[in-house]
């Protein structure tokens, strides 16, 4: 296909073994110690009964490969995943699929990072996060920061 564009598109239900398979390969990517394949099956219970039916979400793709994808809540503005394909780390498509949450939701979003990621905790500050407290992972019990970004 020639003149590939990266899209932002809404999420359908034929994307969720990609979705899946993307959240494990990105998370074991950036946390090595954990053993995320060994967590898909609560993550597929958590997407389905939990994120799908409540959350709005995007999924970035160029040429039928999906690249990433975001998840907003548009009552509370909580971001609770932004994951992008390890090989598209340091790419566009963390901060387009960010401005797609944030058309998700105008006025405000928030999200826990977790305390030791750096790159996460850059990246959401250069896009006009701040700080707004500590917190604990209710899922993981990680040290984790909540971030807030408002209009």
């Amino acid at each position: 296909m020639s003149g590939s564009t990266l899209q932002v598109r809404p999420y359908s239900a034929a994307d969720e073994g990609a979705t899946i398979e993307l959240w494990q390969r990105s998370w074991q990517k950036a946390y090595p110690d954990i053993d995320f394949a060994e967590r898909v099956a609560w993550w597929r219970e958590r997407w389905r009964n939990e994120l799908v039916p409540q959350v709005r979400i995007l999924v970035a793709e160029m040429d039928d490969e999906l690249e990433g994808f975001v998840t907003v809540d548009p009552k509370t503005g909580y971001l609770d995943q932004i994951v992008v394909a390890p090989e598209f780390w340091g790419s566009n498509v963390a901060t387009l699929l960010l401005d797609a949450g944030k058309r998700v939701s105008p006025a405000r979003l928030e999200l826990l990072v977790n305390k030791d990621n750096a790159r996460a905790i850059s990246f959401y500050e250069k896009n006009g996060f701040e700080m707004a407290g500590d917190d604990v992972n209710p899922v993981s019990g990680r040290p984790v920061f909540r971030m807030r970004w408002r209009s």
